[in-house]
């Protein structure tokens, strides 16, 4: 039985050529650890870096507010229980000043005026007999006749006196209808233009009532809302920027309110705006309060990584490794973005491509490609 058990030499030279193969095998297996760290070894990305630029830029102040107009005026009737016999305008006119908007009916007001001078002819016709008894009284008492006592001389200087009155009262009652009569000519009181209308051909007038409403000058002004704190920076005289739907125009601030809401801590500040057709009374618009230059430290946008609210650049180390870096950002012109703090002058960051960046990538630093140069013309 012991015989049997023992292998034979062909028997272990077969095992051991089985043997080879195994050991084979293996090998890759730990050449594979090897050749793993050697790809990651392999740079991430090739980047160029640019160093933070230094320059003046203009402060501005950012606001928001609404266009108004800047002085209206209500124009009524001072008349009452007349109807409106003709109306002319229509809003969205221009106006000149003094030029007819409407028309009461008149017949009523003509009829009165027309009694009053009647009057007033019927007074100085009666003043003019007073005025002639009152002045042969006077003669035949110089004349020492004794024709007219003391008393009937003073009784006809009296009646000429009262003629007078009446006469005087005549003509402030002329006054009256011919003003009244005036008054049934709605005009305009200023230049500008017409906002608004409630007159209706036929309706009756009552004084004080609107019917009309008028910007004076179509002169308008945007109101921006400021912070109470910012209030102090601002002068009269700043030039504004200002959006607007139709474009953006140049302001001129004439004004700061001088009190701030109580419950919002803002305050107003007029702007004054030139003449465009494009503006209108009670749309909203944005502005910029150009409040002067100071130095600003900044990059291009797209040296910028924004994550999870906050803002971040790119560094290389000597070990060529990005290292992330939070910077705070401030004002904006065109690409570039300023660096507020996080980051020096001297400092060396990626240009480009920071998107597809991990704090620890490594990297490979190549030259900036060359600007193009300009097309011959």
């Amino acid at each position: 039985m012991i015989k049997n058990l023992s292998l034979s030499p062909l028997l272990l030279a077969s095992l051991g050529l089985l043997a080879v193969p195994a050991q084979a095998a293996d090998a890759p297996a730990s050449a594979a650890p090897a050749a793993s760290s050697s790809a990651k070894a392999r740079p991430a990305l090739s980047v160029s870096l640019i160093a933070p630029e230094r320059s003046d830029w203009s402060q501005m102040l950012v606001a928001n507010g609404s266009v108004a107009a800047w002085q209206e005026a209500q124009i009524g009737a001072e008349l009452a229980g007349l109807r409106l016999a003709e109306v002319l305008v229509n809003v969205g006119d221009a106006v000149k000043r003094g030029q007819l908007l409407a028309r009461l009916n008149s017949d009523t007001v003509n009829a009165e005026l027309a009694a009053s001078r009647a009057a007033l002819a019927e007074a100085k016709a009666a003043a003019s007999v007073a005025t002639a008894d009152a002045e042969r009284a006077r003669q035949l008492k110089d004349s020492g006749s004794g024709a007219l006592s003391a008393q009937q001389h003073e009784q006809y200087a009296s009646a000429a006196l009262s003629a007078e009155a009446r006469v005087q009262a005549a003509q402030a009652r002329v006054q009256a209808d011919e003003l009244r009569l005036a008054q049934t000519r709605i005009t305009a009181p200023d230049d500008g233009l017409i906002s608004a209308r409630s007159a209706t051909l036929g309706a009756v007038a009552q004084p004080g009532q609107e019917l009309f409403r008028l910007i004076r000058k179509g002169r308008l002004e945007w109101r921006a809302e400021v912070p109470a704190a910012d209030l102090a920076r601002l002068q009269p005289g700043m030039a504004v920027q200002l959006q607007t739907p139709g474009g953006n125009l140049t302001g001129k601030l004439r004004m700061l309110a001088p009190a701030v809401d109580p419950q919002t801590r803002m305050g107003l500040a007029y702007v004054d705006l030139p003449a465009d057709k494009s503006l209108r009374a009670g749309s909203f618009a944005r502005g910029e309060f150009q409040l002067g230059k100071s130095g600003a430290l900044s990059l291009p946008a797209s040296a910028v990584q924004l994550r999870d609210g906050f803002a971040y650049v790119y560094r290389v180390g000597s070990d060529m490794k990005a290292q992330q870096t939070k910077v705070q950002l401030g004002r904006r012109s065109g690409v570039r973005v300023e660096i507020a703090s996080g980051l020096t002058a001297e400092a060396k960051v990626v240009a480009s491509g920071v998107g597809f960046l991990s704090d620890g990538d490594l990297l490979k630093v190549v030259a900036a490609p060359a600007a193009p140069a300009p097309a011959k013309r």
